[in-house]
């Protein structure tokens, strides 16, 4: 059994780890709320974008525009995969899940390009040696509608000049506090079914255009794509950034009853180790005692002694 003072700074730091695990907890669960606010804040925006695309496809069906180009004829396709993982751990298995997926895909193209959001990323395909085509910094820490449209405007670009034939997006998907799934979403080229009509309810017979597109469908169209991928994107990165705080906050509240056990453990320790020192003190104490008292000479009796009394004319009394 360890002695008083190794189970006494064991007790400490895990008190101090006890702390922090919660601090982080906290952290985590803070961020995840405003997140979760600052998706909800503008996705009604980007709703209306994609029903307003499904308005113009569905019904102007002779548009042809290069968003929706699937380029059949290209034999040798250029992929280019986002890879959206943390810049931190601590989140259990939700950077090893995202890369292996990532890493799954990459194997099954001829001539991949790897753009990657996150420094546990970047960690992970240098050890592997496989190229990094790309990286974006500081933005999976701190999503923003300002850094999704950047990353977008490269990716358009990408596209729209030839360099890339495909656009993937990798990132996890919050599907329940519970549940982290990983994802592997295509941003361009566009795909008509991705964006399903629903009839109006006030709409019967014959279609009747209610929103007139000025100065023609094509060039609304031409300028709503790029806000969709947008979207998309900044989408992708919120439910990355929300996947990865709740996965957190699951480490560390297991991390902190985990310590919690500890500490009762070492508590239990730390008392019995105590007694058992109390109790071998006063053992010491008293054997040191009884022979203390064992080796000390007793002390002789005193003789008793009488007196004897004369008279003045030398008789006894």
């Amino acid at each position: 059994m360890a002695g008083i003072k190794e189970i006494r700074t064991r007790i400490d730091s895990v008190q101090q780890t006890l702390k922090i695990t919660n601090a982080m907890y906290l952290i985590s669960s803070s961020k995840l709320r405003k997140a979760r606010q600052q998706l909800n804040n503008v996705q009604p925006y980007f709703l209306k974008i994609s029903s307003t695309i499904a308005d113009i496809l569905h019904h102007s069906p002779e548009i042809e525009h290069i968003y929706f180009d699937k380029r059949p004829e290209v034999k040798r396709r250029k992929s280019g995969y986002i890879v959206i993982t943390g810049d931190k751990g601590l989140a259990g298995a939700y950077n090893h899940n995202v890369l292996r997926l990532a890493e799954k895909h990459l194997a099954q193209e001829d001539d991949p390009t790897l753009f990657l959001i996150g420094q546990m990323g970047r960690a992970y395909f240098a050890e592997r040696d496989i190229r990094v085509d790309g990286e974006f910094m500081f933005t999976v820490q701190d999503p923003t509608i300002a850094r999704a449209r950047d990353i977008a405007d490269i990716f358009i670009r990408l596209f729209r000049e030839g360099q890339l034939d495909d656009v993937y997006v990798v990132y996890t998907e919050m599907v329940t506090p519970m549940r982290l799934e990983p994802r592997v979403q295509k941003l361009l080229p566009l795909d008509i079914d991705a964006f399903p009509w629903e009839p109006r309810p006030s709409e019967h017979g014959p279609y009747h255009q209610m929103v007139q597109y000025v100065p023609s469908a094509d060039r609304v169209l031409e300028h709503l794509v790029p806000g969709y991928v947008k979207g998309e994107l900044f989408g992708a990165l919120v439910e990355s950034f929300c996947a990865e705080q709740n996965a957190r906050m699951t480490a560390m509240d297991s991390a902190t009853d985990n310590a919690r056990d500890m500490l009762k453990s070492l508590s239990l320790h730390y008392n019995r180790a105590r007694q058992s020192a109390i109790t071998q003190e006063i053992t010491e104490i008293v054997g040191g005692t009884q022979g203390s008292a064992a080796e000390t000479p007793q002390p002789r009796r005193p003789i008793p002694t009488r007196t004897v009394r004369f008279l003045a004319d030398g008789r006894r009394a």
